[in-house]
């Protein structure tokens, strides 16, 4: 197997080759634009890795990585135009560079794309892929939704909270990887299994993205750090932190996660000093922590060698211990 620099290599280099000089340009030259943005790029290299995992060359599980790449960049379009965000990864927003109406149709361009990537494989992968496709890019509408209606309620609990993390990230993360297992014609249960690895690490991966977003080195966090603070977003840290307070605790972060000041400096200070002092940032750290050691727990029951399930380990601890 190859290092995660080398999938990630490999990703890179196909993305740089895909050509869409296509007409009209103002649909496709949107997609080139967000596309080129590149990011971590997590989950194709998941999918080139569980392909090698499972005893396949990872260059024939490319487009099934594409397309799960594709319909990632696809959803950030969309949702930096429901967040109204400036910025995605440093650069203006398709919306921003160009304009609402482009974003959307871009975005409803790039989720057939991702579709069409598919059409390269055999009719029984073929299918297989589409149908874990459909049921994911599903998930994630359903997931951004509850992401929606949490911002106008003020009783989210922790199940649900969990349940929308692992609807709007985690499944991708899982389908990502069971994709690579479907394209290396494994056993249902190795895939079933590498599913839940992914999906568990995907939720761990989520709740650290909550916890850098108070607590992380804005040097390396790559984020505006207190972002989710400034939005009022109940996240793990603040649900655990409402769980956790006493009366005048709690009657202090319902306030603070009612305003929106002009200068959020003091804002954030205090509310990271409550995550600190009702137990939350523990808590959470803990949770990360948990769920890593849950998609560990599936490692023992897949069939591959010790070598393999040693790699997927190391990625899961690096992942518990990132700063970025």
């Amino acid at each position: 197997m190859l290092s995660i620099s080398q999938y990630q290599d490999i990703i890179s280099e196909h993305f740089a080759n895909l050509s869409l000089a296509k007409e009209p340009k103002n649909l496709y030259e949107p997609i080139s634009y967000i596309l080129s943005l590149g990011g971590k790029r997590m989950r194709p290299v998941l999918t080139l890795m569980a392909a090698e995992v499972f005893n396949s060359n990872c260059k024939k599980a490319l487009a099934a990585a594409t397309a799960v790449e594709v319909f990632h960049n696809f959803s950030l379009v969309h949702d930096d135009i429901m967040d109204d965000a400036p910025l995605r990864r440093g650069n203006e927003t398709v919306h921003e560079k160009w304009n609402v109406n482009t974003g959307i149709l871009s975005g409803d361009a790039m989720l057939i794309l991702a579709y069409q990537h598919f059409e390269q494989y055999e009719p029984a992968i073929f299918r297989d892929l589409a149908k874990l496709f459909s049921k994911t890019a599903l998930e994630v509408c359903e997931g951004q939704q509850w992401d929606v209606d949490f911002e106008q309620r003020d009783d989210v609990t922790i199940p649900e909270y969990l349940k929308m993390i692992e609807y709007k990230t985690a499944v991708l993360v899982g389908a990502a990887m069971k994709m690579g297992a479907i394209v290396a014609e494994t056993s249902e249960e190795n895939a079933d299994l590498i599913y839940d690895f992914g999906l568990n690490l995907g939720i761990a991966f989520q709740l650290q993205d909550d916890y850098l977003d108070a607590f992380g080195d804005p040097e390396t966090f790559g984020k505006q750090v207190g972002g989710d603070i400034i939005e009022n977003k109940k996240t793990y840290l603040y649900l655990k932190a409402i769980e956790f307070s006493g009366p005048d605790e709690k009657e202090q972060l319902l306030h603070l996660f009612s305003i929106q000041p002009t200068d959020n400096k003091d804002k954030i200070s205090s509310i990271k000093e409550l995550f600190n002092t009702t137990g939350a940032s523990e808590a959470t750290q803990q949770a990360i922590k948990e769920y890593t050691f849950k998609s560990f727990e599936t490692l023992e029951k897949m069939n591959i060698g010790q070598d393999k399930k040693d790699i997927l380990r190391s990625f899961g601890e690096n992942l518990m211990m990132r700063n970025v």
